[in-house]
């Protein structure tokens, strides 16, 4: 989980290196204000589930 929660930071980053000409506002809210809530919502009930599942 925490891996995949750096890419929040990095993804801007790296989309603001690789697309000079691209608004850098919308890859922030792309991944903060989209990604980041439906992660929330449906990743840790998955992550959940899974530990449930190999710990049983």
């Amino acid at each position: 989980m925490l891996s995949a929660s750096a890419s929040y930071i990095a993804a801007p980053a790296a989309v603001g290196i690789a697309l000079p000409e691209a608004n850098p506002s919308l890859s922030i809210t792309s991944s903060l204000g989209i990604t980041f809530p439906i992660n929330l919502v449906f990743g840790i009930p998955t992550y959940y589930a899974i530990a449930q599942f190999l710990i049983v």
